[in-house]
Parts: C-alpha cells; structure tokens; sequence
C-alpha cells in the first residue's frame, strides 16, 4: 500500500487543474463577471444559482449552503470519494505521474476506484462479445430495432455470454470475486458460488457526466431466460439508480447549449433520439423520474428560477400510452413545481415511443416529436377532461372540478389567466365559471392544487436543517465602506495577486485593519507573503488561518469583482492602493497631531524625526499614486 501523496505533486495537479472543467461535468456554469463562473448548487436544492466558481484561483463557494473548497473537495463531496482518490483519479486525467513519500506506486485498491475499473473492464468485455456467435441474438435486436454496428458502437452496447466467463475474465485480470459482488457484476449463491449477473443478455454501459461506468442494464434475449425484461445493476457505491440518467454523458454539451432535456423511458428510445437529431436525450434506468433526477436535470440546463419562467429551458417528457406510462405522467407532473424551466409532454399520436416511431415513420418522425409537444399543464388538463361525459351538464360539471386545481397550480398568472380561458373554451362555459372554480381550488390549499413556489425542503420533503454555525461569513460583514475597502482589498490580493504584485501585497500585510474577522485573513497573508505568487496561493491562506475561518477565506476568493472583466487589472491595484493610502493617511493625522502636542525647545531631536517620518509618508503617498 502506498503512503502519503508528496505535496508537491499535489499541489502541481492542483495547478493543470481547470476547476470550472471539473464542476462542469456536474454544473452547467455560466459567467458571472470577473473571472467567476456561477450556477445552480450541487449540494442544496435551491432555485436561483448561488454557487460560484473562481477558476484562476481554484475555489467554489456557495452563498446558499456555505459549501466551498478546491477541485479535491468538489470531487471528494460528490463522488463520495477519499482525498487520495480524488488526487489520484485527476492525475490520471492529465496524465501526471505521482509520487508517495515511501516511493511508492498509487494504490488502485480504493473502494470506488476498483468498482470503477471493474465496470470498465467489463464493459470492454461485453463489447467484444458483441461481435461473437453466441451474441446473435443481441445482433438480431438490434437490427429489428434500426440500429447498426456504429449505433452499438456509439453507445457502447455489449453482449454479457452465459457460463460465468465474465467472471473468470475479470478474476485474471486481478479482480477479486468479493469486489465483482460489491460492483454488482456477480451474484453469490447460498452455497457460496458465484455466478454473473448478466447472462445471455444485451448489455447497456450505464455512465456518469464524466463517461465512467457505473453499472449496466441488461435486456432478456432467449426465450428460457425468465429472468425480468430488464435487469439492471443493484445498488453499488457508485451506482444509484434514483440519481442516474442514461445517455447524460452524450447528452449534456446539447443539453448545456440549448437548455433543452427530453426524458424518456429507455435505453433503445434514448438512442433512436439521438440518431435522429434529438441529442438531448435521456432516461432513467430502471426506476421513475424523481427529486433526485429534477435536480441533475436543473443543474445541467442552468434552471434558474425566474418570473419569465419561458427563458429559464424546456423540459420535455415523452411517455408511453399504456398504464405504466399514464402512471409515469403523474409522477411527472406531481413534480412539475420544483422546475422553474417550463415542461412539456410529447406522445405520438399514434401512442408509439420514441423507438417504434423511428422504426415506422423515420428519423424526422421523432423530431416532429419533440418540435410538436403540449405544455405539461394543457396535457394533464385534457387527460382531466377526457375521462368526463362533456356532452352532459353532469359531466361538464365534474371535468371543471377535476381541471380547476391543475390550473390552480400554475405559478405564472399570466399563464394561468390563459388556461382559465382554454378551460372555457374547452368546456364551453363562461370564463368567470372557471375562474370561480379556480380561485375555490386555490383556497382549498396544497390538497386542491400543487404548490408551484420554490422549494426550501429537501429530497425527503421534511424541512432543510439549518446550517450550523462554520465561522464567519463574508455575509455577516460590516456594509461601512471602511469594511467594504478592506474586504475588496483582500479579494483582490486572494483572486489576483499577479495583478496587485509582490510589493503592494507586502504593503497591505503591514498596515491596520478596522475589522478584525478580516484583519486574521490579512496576518494570514503577511506569514505567508513569499509565496503569494505561487500556484495555489489561495489555498496555502485558507490552511494557514484557524480552521473556522476556512471557509471565510475560500469565500473571499471566490465572491465576484465588482468590476468588468477588461478593468479587473486596474481594480485590483487601485483597491489595494487605496487601502494602504488609507492607512498612511492615518498616520500622518496621528503624527500631525504629535507634532501639535509636542514642545519643540524642549525634545528638538524628537520634533526633527517626526517631521521625517511625515515627509517619509507624504514620499510614500507620491509614490502610490505615481505607480
């Protein structure tokens, strides 16, 4: 087993590190001015983006939640894994040899890592069995469903052989059969056998943002197999279906682009999406389209919450015409709420998917598909009308009971004024009747209608705990101007201090600070002053303050400029320069003062070097402003 990683490499992939490409895998950034980059956070469900990324210093901060730390930390909180892996997995990615205090080799034995490895072996197993005898089936499904050797290829789709070859193929590439059953890529009997999991079935790689496997889902072929139609990966702990969408790792760069995702219900209706244009296309795996998923989905098409929800993106579900999908289409607009973006409904006509639809009518079929669909609300307010008699008084009647919540739900009043008037017509009634019926709804509370307001709860629905006290905050600082020069300063000397230069930061460090939560960051700053020009200059100032300011000095270095972009140079010198003149001006009041109280006859050498030390400051003052 290896030791500790040296501090210099970690320190040197910190550097070759682009922070805002890794949280890009997981957050659809956008810029924010100066330098920073913000988007909807990872870590708490919220409506409007308060996570902030600083690339050229290497922080995030979140003003919601107070989460914040480097591109180890970011790693280590949402892949759940240990710091050396987190060091380990973004070497590799740029390539970079590291090396441990015992001279050591990095270790692969971590338990995510070897998960990891092992889902990528076996997908590359799978793929070359594609091409076997024994894959015919696989082939010939593939083939009656419109898809190619490239489309298989495109997707990475492979054929899992029966008689346990799997796992003699893994065991020889140094693979335990302990760690295959933690992966979920082999079963143990009750005799202690082991035995694949995927057997003589059609294989789907089931990956992250990032493209790395983290399960499978594998469709019946033979017609002895009595298994499920689908069988997916159990829960690993990488894999989680609730928190997986199939298809995202293609998907997301269009999804980013356009702000458009389109859900819909499998593995073959994401890849005929994809082939004829729909590159936005994703599904779940195995299980219905949840909290967990609406806020991956949020965060990669930028959902911001907005009074103008019609420029927030689109959402768009595609759903079967048989029960499961009629059930599905509930739950989806059960949950419609936690989107500001608006959402939509897209089902054929003819009640085919995504798939089939390709099939028959081609891939221009598909495309009318998405390019035609209803807004979510008219779709559940038809299907409330259409299991009503509307020929009768009784059944009018009754559908304007079923219809009233759902418009009561609509959080855009513009909106909702305009489904009111749809009802109307629909129904063939007045207005005002639905209108009444709408507002009854509304007043009837969240068991009338859905409550379409931005949610502070989390996944569970209980209410968010509060967040516990960490230390100051940059939010908790004085608004004086004295406070707001100092705090600019430091953000200046934290984010640029290429810009500000190693002798105004020398100068900052010397002089007085009214705030004392600031004045810790600024003696921080002073022990560490020679290497203020070095790689990752921010984090050595947030290890050396006590540990509750932490978190104050990674805010500092991420909080947004107040500055365009193109003036960012001469802001930072000028708000470094004003704070040091500040402080000579203070001195020289105190030393005029001194002067004033001072007895000229009776201390001459004393009255002389005060006079120097003003002329020393006035010099001082010349100089900043001549620079």
């Amino acid at each position: 087993m290896a030791g500790l990683i040296r501090r210099n490499d970690i320190d040197e992939v910190r550097s070759r590190t682009n922070l805002a490409d890794i949280v890009g895998d997981y957050v659809t950034l956008k810029s924010a001015g100066s330098g920073s980059m913000k988007g909807l956070c990872p870590f708490h469900e919220e409506r409007s983006p308060s996570f902030h990324v600083r690339p050229q210093v290497g922080f995030y901060h979140c003003f919601g939640c107070g989460e914040g730390g480097d591109v180890f930390t970011f790693l280590q909180r949402m892949d759940h894994v240990s710091f050396s892996e987190a060091v380990e997995r973004l070497a590799g990615r740029i390539s970079y040899e590291l090396h441990y205090e015992d001279g050591g080799a990095a270790t692969d034995h971590g338990n995510r890592a070897r998960i990891l490895a092992a889902n990528q072996a076996a997908s590359d197993f799978f793929v070359t069995q594609l091409a076997t005898p024994e894959a015919e089936p696989g082939r010939a499904f593939l083939g009656e469903r419109g898809f190619d050797q490239s489309a298989a290829e495109r997707f990475g789709i492979g054929f899992a052989p029966r008689g346990g070859v799997l796992t003699k193929h893994l065991n020889t590439l140094g693979f335990s059969s302990e760690e295959l059953v933690v992966a979920g890529l082999i079963g143990k009997g009750e005799r202690g056998e082991y035995y694949d999991r995927f057997r003589g079935r059609l294989v789907w790689p089931i990956r992250d943002v990032t493209g790395q496997t983290l399960g499978f889902g594998a469709r019946r072929l033979l017609e002895d197999d009595k298994g499920p139609k689908y069988l997916n990966t159990p829960e690993t702990p990488v894999y989680h279906k609730s928190q997986v969408l199939y298809g995202l790792d293609l998907a997301k760069k269009d999804i980013s682009r356009s702000k458009q995702i389109v859900v819909v219900e499998g593995y073959t209706d994401v890849m005929a999406c994809h082939l004829a244009g729909v590159t936005t296309a994703v599904a779940t795996c195995g299980t219905a389209f949840g909290v967990d998923h609406i806020k991956i989905v949020r965060r990669m098409i930028g959902d911001y919450d907005n009074a103008d929800t019609t420029a927030t993106g689109e959402v768009i579900f595609t759903f079967d015409p048989d029960e499961a999908g009629q059930k599905a289409a509930n739950r989806a607009f059960a949950e419609e709420h936690r989107f500001a973006a608006q959402t939509f409904v897209a089902v054929a006509s003819d009640g085919l998917d995504p798939c089939d639809l390709r099939l028959k009518k081609g891939d221009g079929a598909v495309r009318r598909l998405v390019s035609t669909r209803k807004p979510m609300f008219e779709f559940k307010i038809r299907r409330e009308l259409a299991v009503h008699d509307l020929e009768t008084v009784e059944g009018r009647v009754a559908a304007l009971r079923a219809a009233a919540p759902v418009v009561a739900g609509i959080r855009d009043q513009a909106l909702g004024i305009g489904y009111v008037r749809s009802v109307a017509g629909w129904l063939g009634m007045e207005p005002t009747e639905v209108q009444s019926a709408v507002n009854s709804a509304k007043r009837q509370g969240p068991s009338a209608a859905p409550a379409h307001a931005p949610s502070q709860q989390g996944s569970s629905g209980a209410p968010a705990d509060p967040q516990p006290e960490q230390g100051p905050s940059i939010m908790d600082l004085r608004t004086d101007a004295s406070t707001r020069l100092e705090r600019d300063a430091l953000m200046a000397v934290l984010q640029h201090p290429d810009v500000v230069g190693d002798e105004l930061i020398r100068k900052l460090t010397q002089i007085a600070f009214a705030d004392g939560t600031l004045a810790v960051v600024r003696d921080a700053i002073a022990s560490q002053v020679d290497r203020a020009l070095q790689p990752g200059w921010a984090s050595v100032v947030a290890e050396e303050v006590p540990q509750s300011f932490a978190t104050f000095v990674k805010q500092l270095s991420v909080a947004p400029i107040p500055e365009r972009e193109d003036r960012i140079p001469v802001y930072c010198v000028q708000v470094t320069t004003d704070l040091v003149e500040r402080d000579l001006l203070r001195q020289k009041r105190e030393l005029l003062g001194v002067l004033q109280r001072m007895d000229r006859e009776s201390d001459p050498a004393r009255y002389v070097q005060t006079q120097r030390d003003l002329m020393r400051i006035e010099a001082e003052r010349r100089a900043l402003r001549e620079d």
